[in-house]
């Protein structure tokens, strides 16, 4: 199953048989105050900023999300969806759940976007959708519904299925659609990785569509949080997600030595080349 999102001049393949794609998190004001800060005095110098060193650390798709109180979402989203875009070439994954915001951002950005995202609860369903059709672009499905996140892999390949089954009827194809099996912090649930794993195989198994992970919900509150990322990550990859929500220069080496492990790296190439960009940056920091 290949996804394909693109910008005006790039296109990004999302599928199990190719490398592991990187989804940089960063342009998002939840924990992050100066970034926030910036958003509501309309400094995009921060954003642009931020694009710019994503890409530089090998992100391969940008998030972009606004949310946040005090903010207009429907007049800045398509603002620095234009800004972003406009600084750098790779594809975006554009993150609301206000409908008017997508709706506004979808209609300047140029290419193929990610949308993030629609839901398995009925409004979401019937508002998300259409949407996502009018503009003939993928979207990443959240696995909750109604009655809120299932606690187990069951309730939440249930989700899945019921997405899949609403967005094919509403005329989108299955490879426009990438599944977000939800990981939540193990330091709440211990068994809150187990849970997205074993739904992460199940779908695999039963849906054969791509599957993304926002990663880091995972160590939340725990220490040596990189750790913890990395380790969940290793598992989910083999598991069957094929995207990840992350911030790319902290876990790309992981990430690019289990694609390596698992035979999507031919001769090392994409490992070898980071190896040695990361020996160069270190050798320049030590002269400094």
């Amino acid at each position: 199953m290949k996804t394909r999102v693109s910008s005006a001049t790039k296109e990004v393949i999302i599928s199990g048989d190719g490398p592991t794609v990187l989804i940089g998190e960063r342009i998002n004001p939840a924990g992050k105050k100066s970034l926030g800060e910036a958003l509501k005095n309309g400094d995009m110098e921060v954003i642009r900023k931020e694009a710019r060193e994503q890409v530089a650390a090998g992100a391969d798709i940008l998030d972009i999300n606004v949310g946040m109180f005090g903010i207009d979402e429907v007049t800045l989203l398509p603002q620095v969806v234009k800004v972003v875009t406009g600084t750098v070439d790779v594809p975006v994954c554009i993150d609301s759940n206000n409908h008017d915001a997508l709706a506004a951002a979808l209609k300047i950005c140029p290419g193929k976007p990610l949308v993030n995202s629609v839901t398995g609860e009925e409004k979401s369903l019937s508002r998300i959708l259409p949407l996502i059709k009018e503009y003939g672009c993928s979207v990443v499905g959240l696995v909750q519904d109604d009655e809120g996140l299932p606690k187990s892999a069951e309730g939440r390949v249930a989700v899945a299925h019921k997405i899949v089954e609403r967005a094919e009827k509403a005329g989108i194809p299955r490879e426009n659609l990438v599944l977000d099996c939800l990981a939540f912090a193990v330091g709440a649930d211990p068994t809150a990785g187990k849970i997205t794993i074993e739904t992460i195989r199940r779908i695999k198994e039963e849906l054969s569509v791509n599957m993304t992970l926002g990663a880091s919900n995972i160590s939340f509150g725990m220490p040596d949080r990189r750790l913890i990322n990395c380790a969940f990550i290793t598992m989910a990859i083999e598991a069957g997600a094929t995207c990840l929500i992350v911030d790319t220069a902290r876990v790309r080496p992981v990430v690019l030595a289990v694609d390596l492990l698992l035979g999507r790296d031919k001769y090392a190439r994409r490992y070898i080349a980071d190896f040695r960009k990361r020996q160069k940056a270190e050798g320049e920091a030590t002269k400094q």
